[in-house]
């Protein structure tokens, strides 16, 4: 969107040591802009999961920045920074659905930060909530199961309610740690490509964070690898080469993901 001018996120040297000792993350440092779409790969217990959890406020970091359209987010109060979570929209691997609720009710809480508080406590949303919901639906391909129960959906259809659901937020910013890591090969596929263009029809940017190598270089504008809390590589699909990968995931002995 125009109004976004240089780096719409800037991550300045972070670093991130739990309560055990263990560094999650050293001196992480990338820029992103808004529309890029840019996965993050690497191997379970890289860094990945932490560098959303902290672009997202859920995860202090032990030292660095993270500015998000200006705003430095790792120094907003718990107040300010349930407010900012609102341009935060989070895809998780889990679906985090409730299965009791339809899919439509379910997207509808995408909502709650536009809706008054008393709205909100009592579940109800407008018209013009409800229009942004079903049309949202629509572009994932789920209109026609916006009143069926979440748990009657299959695995694909509920990770589509899941971004039908961040979209719904209007975000600034989209993550997405692992979401498709549950689905068979041809159900990630639809997924992501669900994902990809629904994130550039609305020029929100988005982080993936992804096993699939190959669906990463189909569907990403650019590509962070990330071995041991440090990036080894950021840039295009194209440059992704075996030896970038053997340095991703040389601390890796089982088979990478395609």
């Amino acid at each position: 969107m125009s109004r976004w001018l240089l780096s719409l996120l800037e991550v300045n040297n972070l670093r991130v040591v739990y309560a055990n000792g263990h560094e999650a993350l050293k001196s992480v440092s990338l820029q992103a802009e808004a529309g890029e779409i840019v996965a993050i790969i690497g191997r379970s217990g890289a860094g990945k999961s932490t560098l959303l959890r902290c672009i997202d406020g859920l995860q202090k970091p032990t030292e660095g920045s993270i500015v998000l359209d200006g705003e430095t987010i790792t120094t907003l109060s718990e107040g300010q920074l349930r407010r900012t979570r609102r341009k935060i929209g989070f895809i998780w691997q889990e679906y985090n659905l409730v299965d009791r609720l339809p899919a439509l009710t379910n997207v509808l809480t995408g909502r709650l930060g536009y809706s008054g508080d008393f709205a909100s406590l009592l579940g109800y949303f407008g018209r013009s909530h409800r229009e942004i919901a079903l049309r949202n639906l629509e572009r994932v391909n789920l209109y026609d199961k916006a009143l069926q129960r979440a748990d009657r959906l299959s695995g694909g259809e509920k990770q589509r309610v899941s971004i039908a659901r961040a979209i719904s937020q209007e975000p600034t910013i989209l993550l997405a740690d692992e979401p498709v890591a549950s689905l068979d090969p041809e159900l990630a596929a639809q997924v992501m490509s669900d994902l990809a263009r629904v994130a550039r029809e609305d020029q929100v940017l988005t982080l993936i964070n992804i096993h699939h190598v190959e669906l990463a270089r189909e569907f990403a504008d650019r590509i962070i690898g990330i071995a041991k809390g440090e990036v080894i590589y950021d840039g295009p699909p194209s440059g992704l080469s075996e030896t970038v990968l053997d340095r991703v995931y040389r601390f890796d002995r089982a088979p990478r993901a395609a």
